[in-house]
């Protein structure tokens, strides 16, 4: 392991023997969780490595790019100086950073979710109301949408419908009150999720269009402060985390057309904050849903069956903490040739487990990897 990452991780288990638009404070980021009793059979899977840490970032979501000179850039939103970071997916080397504080093309406010479709960049500003879209590897601005809807926008899952066009999905947690943490009234709640239909005409210019939103307003279902989602069409199924746990924070299930199924992942409450979410697809049509559970000291991924949702093992690393966004990467790259799983570390860093390590860990099908 390297040396760094160990030293840290002893010394860890030592230790432990927006409707305006002024900046808010972010209830979606609850004071790190008190200590949880972690599950029975949780495991433990060593990272393959750790950043360097920047804690002036506040690092938040990750998303993905094969570059065309064979890196594979690993990308992370950074909330507090409004820019986005760039790192090597293979060795947790930062390549760059890009943007800065500002509303014009190319600067951010508050950047959070992050998506990337084929050489596009989507970046979900909360502070600018707005979804920026790029072009890789320059980060030329294309041109942004959502600045009509918008009030609080914080995470991004898209899908390609048909060639050439995008339907893009924005969760909006837009609160009231003084200190933006009173949860709107539930009639307002259908506004939680927000799609757009977006394309690209043939020069290349950003084309798109609202259509509408969604989210259950019964109280004992609503979603109530949101930000991580992602989606799986082949079994019509998204999955939106509610991170309020005042009520119960857990990752709810809804269609594609936009209706609550009355289940949420995992049937029961998370322990702590449920945070980000990403689909681990097989050859097969099977799979895997990781889910994190914001526990202290260390952040816990659960894995449940793509398809039935039933609960598949729990593991934790040897250093991840509070983590917000995942990321993960199915394809090969010379570090990870059975793909990995890329993590926020404490708002500062970004961790690296390799996918080989999490299946043999938890038995999983040996598909996945091969």
């Amino acid at each position: 392991m390297n040396p760094r990452l160990l030293n840290a991780a002893l010394l860890a288990a030592l230790l432990s023997a927006c409707a305006t638009t002024a900046p808010q404070p972010d209830p979606t980021s609850v004071a790190h969780s008190t200590p949880v009793r972690p599950p029975p059979d949780l495991l433990t899977v060593p990272e393959r490595y750790s950043s360097e840490d920047s804690t002036q970032d506040e690092l938040d979501s990750l998303a993905t790019w094969p570059a065309e000179d064979g890196r594979t850039w690993l990308i992370a939103s950074a909330k507090s100086t409004h820019r986005l970071v760039v790192f090597d997916a293979d060795s947790g080397e930062r390549l760059r950073t890009f943007g800065g504080e500002g509303n014009g093309p190319g600067q951010f406010n508050r950047p959070n979710g992050v998506a990337v479709h084929g050489d596009q960049l989507f970046v979900v500003e909360r502070d600018n109301h707005r979804v920026q879209v790029f072009s890789l590897p320059d980060l030329a601005p294309i041109g942004s949408f959502g600045g009509s809807e918008l009030r609080s926008p914080y995470g991004i899952w898209l899908t390609e419908t048909e060639p050439g066009e995008l339907e893009v999905y924005i969760t909006d947690s837009f609160m009231y009150g003084k200190r933006f943490d009173e949860v709107p009234p539930f009639a307002e709640l259908d506004q939680r999720v927000r799609r757009y239909r977006v394309k690209f005409d043939q020069a290349g210019r950003l084309m798109a269009n609202y259509g509408g939103s969604f989210g259950d307003t019964r109280e004992a279902a609503a979603l109530r402060m949101v930000e991580s989602i992602a989606g799986d069409p082949a079994n019509d199924r998204i999955l939106v985390a509610d991170e309020d746990r005042r009520h119960e924070s857990t990752l709810r299930e809804y269609t594609f057309s936009g209706k609550y199924t009355g289940r949420s992942l995992p049937q029961a409450s998370f322990g702590a904050e449920a945070e980000g979410v990403a689909l681990w697809t097989c050859p097969d049509g099977s799979g895997y849903w990781i889910a994190v559970d914001q526990l202290a000291p260390l952040t816990i991924f659960h894995l449940f069956d793509r398809v039935t949702l039933e609960p598949r093992g729990s593991f934790q690393g040897q250093l991840t903490a509070h983590t917000d966004g995942v990321a993960l990467h199915a394809a090969a790259t010379p570090s990870f040739p059975g793909g990995a799983l890329f993590a926020v570390h404490d708002d500062k860093a970004v961790t690296a487990f390799d996918l080989r390590d999490v299946a043999k860990a938890l038995s999983l099908t040996r598909g996945c990897i091969e």
